[in-house]
C-alpha cells in the first residue's frame, strides 16, 4: 500500500508486478517481469522496489517505470529459499528481505551492498514470515515456528532480544503502530484458524517489553 495515498502494488505467480487504486476495480498499470516478484513501495510513495527470482532488487520511479527500472541490484542467490517480501525502512535508507527460510537480509537501499544477514530463528518447515522495522529504523524483527519473535539490531547486526509472545503456532504477522510505537504478533492455529494470541510490544529508550493480551 502507497504511504501518500490509495495506490497499491501486488505481484503475482504469472511473473508480472500490478498497481492498483482503491477506488477503480480496474488496472492502473501493468508490468512483465523474468520471474516472480515480491515488491513494496519507499517511504514517500515515489518509488517501488521489486525482487525477483530471488536474486535481483530492481529500483523503479512510479511516474515512469514503464521505462525500466533506474537501479539493478543483483545479489548472490540462495537456492535453499524463496524470497517472500521486500520492505522498506521508514527512513528509506534500507531494504529488508524476507525469505520463507531462516535468513533474512538487510540491503543499503543506494548502493545494493548486503549489510547484514539476520539467521538463528526457527524455520524449518519453509512458513511465510513476516519481518517488519521498529518506526524509528533501528531495529528488524521477525516471528518464528515456536512463537518467539527475534529482534537485531539495524546499524550493528547484532540479536538483542527474543521475545516469547506465547504464541502456539508460527508468528507468521508482525505489524507496528506507528504513532504509539507498539506492536502486534499474531500467529494461525490450524484447528481455529484464527489468531490464538496476539502480542503487544513496546519500544523504549531501544528496551524492548513485553506484555501478552491473551484471547
Amino acid at each position: 500500500m502507497s504511504p501518500v495515498d490509495d495506490t497499491f502494488i501486488t505481484g503475482s505467480l504469472d511473473k508480472t508486478i500490478r498497481l492498483w487504486d482503491l477506488r477503480s476495480p480496474n488496472c492502473q498499470g501493468l508490468m512483465h517481469l523474468q520471474g516472480k516478484p515480491v515488491c513494496s513501495f519507499d517511504p514517500e510513495g515515489l518509488i517501488f522496489a521489486a525482487g525477483v527470482n530471488s536474486e535481483i532488487v530492481t529500483l523503479y520511479d512510479l511516474r515512469s517505470f514503464d521505462k525500466g527500472p533506474f537501479a539493478t541490484f543483483k545479489m548472490m542467490p540462495d537456492r535453499t529459499c524463496e524470497w517472500t517480501g521486500l520492505k522498506f525502512s521508514n527512513d528509506g535508507k534500507l531494504i529488508l528481505v524476507s525469505t520463507n527460510g531462516g535468513t533474512l537480509r538487510l540491503l543499503d537501499a543506494f548502493k545494493g551492498v548486503v549489510l547484514h544477514s539476520f539467521m538463528g530463528y526457527n524455520n524449518s518447515k519453509g512458513v511465510m514470515l513476516e519481518a517488519s522495522f521498529t518506526p524509528d529504523s533501528q531495529f528488524i524483527m521477525i516471528g518464528s515456528e515456536d512463537g518467539k519473535i527475534h529482534v537485531w539490531n539495524a546499524e550493528s547486526g547484532m540479536k538483542v532480544a527474543v521475545l516469547d509472545g506465547k504464541h502456539t503456532g508460527p508468528v507468521t504477522c508482525l505489524q507496528f503502530n506507528p504513532k504509539f510505537m507498539t506492536f502486534a504478533s499474531g500467529c494461525s492455529n490450524m484447528v481455529s484458524s484464527l489468531a490464538t494470541r496476539i502480542g503487544i510490544f513496546k519500544n523504549s529508550d531501544s528496551r524492548i517489553l513485553c506484555v501478552l493480551s491473551k484471547k
